[in-house]
């Protein structure tokens, strides 16, 4: 298994983290991103989702998983995150299997 090292920032992980949730279902809709956007910069979208768009879902995780070990975050943070996340998911009003899946994935990284 390969290890990721990435040197995002915290705003730049929840960004890749979101981009991960909306694609969770292999479909991102204008609604999903358009409430990314909202959430950062138009250069910081772009830059990560260029990496996002290289990446499969186990490396992705991987560099999540990466990036959160080294960064030290509050409870409150990650409440915030995980709000943030159930933000996306809820964005086109549906909540596949595969988001499901993937909130208890994430849930069990984040914590």
């Amino acid at each position: 298994m390969k290890t990721y090292e990435t040197q995002w920032s915290k705003a730049e992980l929840k960004t890749y983290i979101l981009m991960l949730c909306a694609k969770a279902d292999k479909l991102e809709t204008e609604e999903e991103i358009a409430l990314i956007k909202k959430k950062t910069s138009e250069e910081m979208f772009e830059k990560m989702y260029r990496e996002f768009q290289n990446d499969d879902e186990d490396e992705s995780l991987e560099k999540i998983q990466d990036a959160l070990e080294r960064h030290q975050y509050s409870e409150l943070e990650l409440c915030e995150l995980k709000r943030e996340i159930q933000q996306i998911f809820a964005a086109d009003r549906k909540v596949p299997m595969a988001e499901s899946n993937l909130g208890r994935i994430l849930e069990n990284i984040i914590y």
